[in-house]
């Protein structure tokens, strides 16, 4: 899952361009969070949990804590979250250089949309990020989707509900067995938490009293004899993101 933080004072730009990011990440099937800070202070007061983020946009031009600074911050905590600096000038090469800023992004600029698509495509390339994309018979018609956004599979009575994030959350069913199905999937991306339940564990955001929370707030219980089991296996996939 990308997840990207945008800081800028401007609200109205800031959601001009989460909206633009976001058209970006749908279209290639990718699974992504997205915040938002007005502030520079707001940020950087998140201390290490900055480094939560895969990609952090900043607006150089705030008052009181500027981009510069919250960068400096950033990078005072992690080497590995990617800086777009945001900006109505082009004069900032030299702190870009020193905080291993990614791209500048020039507010006004007519090719703005394009140049968000080349920064995300080079961000993309650098983490050697791939999207799986399947086609699957379902009842309702084939198609095709990325396993990003299977964020869980039920099973009732021999028929598979598939629970899918699009433009918003979706089902999708099939007659098939879970467990045969299960073999169908990469091991390392999905758990079996339940004899019903087969979970995307990218999408899974904690796991604790003997139930799994998803990402979209979903709890699904997991039985006492498997829960040890899903716990390790959450807690290594926590430590490989």
């Amino acid at each position: 899952m990308f997840k990207i933080a945008i800081c800028d004072d401007e609200n109205l730009f800031a959601e001009e361009l989460k909206e633009l990011i976001s058209g970006y990440l749908m279209e290639k099937g990718l699974v992504f969070e997205i915040d938002t800070y007005s502030s520079g202070e707001a940020l950087v007061e998140l201390g290490i949990e900055m480094a939560q983020y895969t990609i952090v946009f900043l607006d150089i031009n705030m008052d009181k804590v500027d981009g510069i600074m919250v960068a400096e911050k950033i990078r005072e905590i992690s080497r590995d979250v990617f800086i777009v600096f945001v900006t109505a000038y082009v004069d900032y090469s030299l702190e870009g250089y020193r905080l291993d800023v990614v791209r500048y992004l020039l507010k006004g600029n007519a090719h703005f949309q394009s140049n968000i698509n080349e920064c995300m495509d080079a961000i993309i390339k650098k983490l050697n990020y791939s999207v799986t994309k399947r086609k699957f018979d379902f009842r309702e018609g084939r198609k095709e989707l990325s396993l990003e956004r299977l964020l869980y599979i039920e099973s009732n009575l021999h028929i598979l509900r598939f629970h899918i994030m699009e433009d918003d959350m979706k089902e999708y069913t099939m007659y098939e067995t879970l467990n045969i199905f299960e073999t169908k999937l990469p091991e390392d991306d999905f758990i079996r938490i339940h004899q019903s339940f087969l979970v995307n564990i990218k999408h899974i955001k904690n796991v604790a009293r003997y139930k799994v929370i998803l990402t979209n707030g979903v709890e699904l219980t997991i039985p006492k004899a498997r829960y040890t089991g899903v716990k390790k296996k959450f807690i290594k996939c926590q430590g490989e993101i």
